[in-house]
This record gives structure tokens, C-alpha cells and sequence, in this order.
């Protein structure tokens, strides 16, 4: 039986990753530009289920193919201690000799020299310690990439970094920071004075897919593990993913367990949707909604009454409110990553959320 290939795995890459190779060549040439690229400095922002954690690592191979290292973190205590840990790790296999001291001969001048460099290094800071590495590194040409995700500006070493790589971008440093956050944690972090460098980093969004890239990792995904699946099939799974990366792994992985034989029929999607509507409610849209203010509420059950698009106009009416009251909350829904505006109305984002919302 051929294994499901389909990744409905926190950060696990699928075999296609549908609709972001624009970001990936971009991100593969500014690994060839070096320093100067303005994409070397670059924020995923997006909400849960986007793929922003499946695309770093696809950026970090991306830069592996280029000649560079990476240090791949998520941001909590420790993080940048972590970063240089994960960066000695990844350079050993091309630099002839570690940050570590070793002893060949055993002696008084010996024993000297290494408690003076364990003091030395006890007493450097992190930026001293990255440099040190830089400068092993910048002596065979080999760009750093740090990626970090689920950023917060609740974190000291987060501001800590931020502050520190503008220094290593203005010492023409090759080295690049790439970072992912849902949007309002994003927001608060480019927001933050104490880290206005990175308001000039590339931001990009990752939003609803197009369904024509949804079917066509689709089919590929399912053809290139040795199965099929009719026209009829894909359409039904295209319209349940509704354009969401996460909903494309759950619903074909659960259709593709259903199927018995080497077709993925309309009935095995059929029951793979069933079951991966029940798994996006509790892992993404349940959580999402947990974290909305009774205003931000109000206004998301005055927009599900429409069941589909809906003007400014009519969801402040039904909330009781004039319009430049709601659209304080439809900006903080729209930087939450849960509704979206599409020809001058809004919609949810996140598939399934308005019929969430109207089933409480």
C-alpha cells in the first residue's frame, strides 16, 4: 500500500506546496544577490493553517541550495542562546575547527590560555559571539539565515534580536532574518519603537489560494504517490479546502486513508471532508475564536447573517452601531487574519468560521 503523502503535520513540508513559489525564487535569488537584497530581511504573515511554518522551512532549504546555513528558531526564553547553538551546529561540517578549546599538550601555559578563553567567552555578549562566528564564516563565503517563528514583541530577546541584526546588516554582514506571526503579533512587533528597523522589512501575506493551485497540488500530490482522483472528486475537495494550505492536507489526507483501491473517489473525499472539518474546527477555527473580544464577536455574528459577503454598512446597522465604530473592529479582524476584503466586502478567511459563528 503506498504511504498517504499528504502532511497534516505542524511544519511538515507537503510534496506541492501550492501557491508559493513567487516567495521561494524570490527568496532563492536574494540568497544568490548576498547583502543588499531587501528580501534577506523578510516577515510571513498569516493566519493559522496559512503555512507559514512549512514555507521557512522551505525557504531554509532553499538557502541550503545556495550555499548558506541556517539557525531555525521559535520565539521563547532562551531563543538567542538557541540561534548561536543552532548556528555552531549547522557550520561544523565546514569549518575545520570548533568554538570549543582543545588541549593537545597538558601544561601550565595551556591551562592558562583555556580558563582566559572561557572567561572571554563567559564574558562576551551575543552579538560579540555571532561575530566570531561571522568571521569564520564570512572566510569560506557562507551566508547565515536565521528564521524565526511564532514571533511576539512580549519577549525581550525577540526586541534583543531585532536590534542586534540591523548592526549585522549595516556591518554588511551576509545574513538574512526571516520570521513568521500570526497578524496581530506581527503588528504589535513592527509597531514597537524599540524595533523600527524592521517596519522596512519585506512583509508577506499568505492568504486563501486560488482554487485552480489548490487542485493542481492536489492532483499532483495524489498522482505522484501512485493513485488517482476524477474530476468530480477534486472538485468536491477544492471546494471544502476553500483556498486554506492546513484544510488541504486534512482533507486529503483523511480522503486519501478512506480510499480502498488506487482512486480516490467522490465518496472517500466525501468522508475525508467530514472528517477534516471536525479536525480544522478544534485546531484552528475554535482557538481562533477563543481569542476575539465580545465586541470583535458582536461584529463577526452580524457578518455570518449574510452567509457570504457583507457590506460595512449592513453589519454596523445590525450591531447597532455607525460605521466608523464597526470599522474599528473590522481592522482588528482583518489584522487578526479572520475576515478579508474582496471587491469592497468582506468575507471570513478562514474556511467554515461564518458557519461556526452562526451555529453558536
Amino acid at each position: 500500500m503506498n504511504a498517504n503523502p499528504f502532511t497534516p503535520t505542524f511544519g511538515k513540508v507537503p510534496p506541492h506546496l501550492a501557491g508559493r513559489e513567487e516567495i521561494i525564487d524570490e527568496m532563492g535569488q536574494a540568497f544568490a544577490n548576498g547583502p543588499g537584497d531587501p528580501n534577506l530581511s523578510s516577515i510571513i504573515v498569516g493566519a493559522r493553517g496559512t503555512g507559514k511554518t512549512a514555507l521557512l522551512t522551505c525557504i531554509a532549504e532553499e538557502a541550503a541550495s545556495r550555499g548558506w546555513i541556517t539557525a531555525s528558531v521559535s520565539a521563547m526564553p532562551g531563543m538567542l542562546d538557541d540561534i548561536l547553538q543552532r548556528a555552531q551546529e549547522a557550520a561544523e561540517e565546514y569549518l575545520s575547527d570548533s568554538n570549543g578549546v582543545s588541549i593537545r599538550e597538558i601544561g601550565i601555559p595551556q591551562i592558562l590560555s583555556l580558563q582566559f578563553e572561557r572567561k572571554t567567552e563567559e564574558s562576551s555578549n551575543w552579538r560579540t559571539k555571532m561575530n566570531r562566528l561571522f568571521k569564520e564564516l564570512e572566510a569560506l563565503d557562507i551566508g547565515l539565515l536565521i528564521t524565526v517563528d511564532e514571533v511576539t514583541v512580549k519577549l525581550d530577546e525577540m526586541v534583543q534580536l531585532a536590534s542586534v541584526y540591523q548592526h549585522f546588516v549595516r556591518e554588511n554582514k551576509q545574513v538574512a532574518l526571516v520570521m513568521a506571526g500570526l497578524p496581530f503579533q506581527v503588528s504589535e512587533l513592527v509597531d514597537d519603537s524599540r524595533v523600527s528597523f524592521l517596519r522596512r522589512a519585506r512583509r508577506r501575506t499568505l492568504g486563501r489560494l486560488p482554487d485552480s493551485e489548490i487542485e493542481n497540488a492536489f492532483l499532483a500530490t495524489v498522482e505522484d504517490a501512485g493513485k488517482r482522483i476524477g474530476d468530480d472528486a477534486l472538485l468536491r475537495a477544492a471546494n471544502a479546502i476553500d483556498g486554506f494550505p492546513y484544510m488541504m492536507q486534512l482533507v486529503g489526507y483523511r480522503s486519501w486513508a478512506s480510499s480502498r483501491s488506487d482512486e480516490i473517489t467522490a465518496n472517500d473525499v466525501e468522508r475525508g471532508v467530514h472528517q477534516a472539518v471536525d479536525e480544522f474546527r478544534l485546531g484552528v477555527i475554535e482557538t481562533t475564536f477563543g481569542e476575539l473580544s465580545p465586541m470583535d464577536v458582536r461584529f463577526c455574528e452580524a457578518m455570518a447573517e449574510d452567509g457570504g459577503a457583507s457590506r460595512l454598512s449592513d453589519v454596523a446597522t445590525r450591531m447597532g452601531v455607525k460605521s466608523n465604530y464597526a470599522s474599528q473592529y473590522k481592522r482588528r479582524l482583518l489584522t487578526a487574519g479572520v475576515i478579508e476584503v474582496s471587491n469592497g466586502f468582506l468575507r471570513f478567511a478562514i474556511p467554515g468560521f461564518g458557519e461556526y459563528v452562526r451555529q453558536r
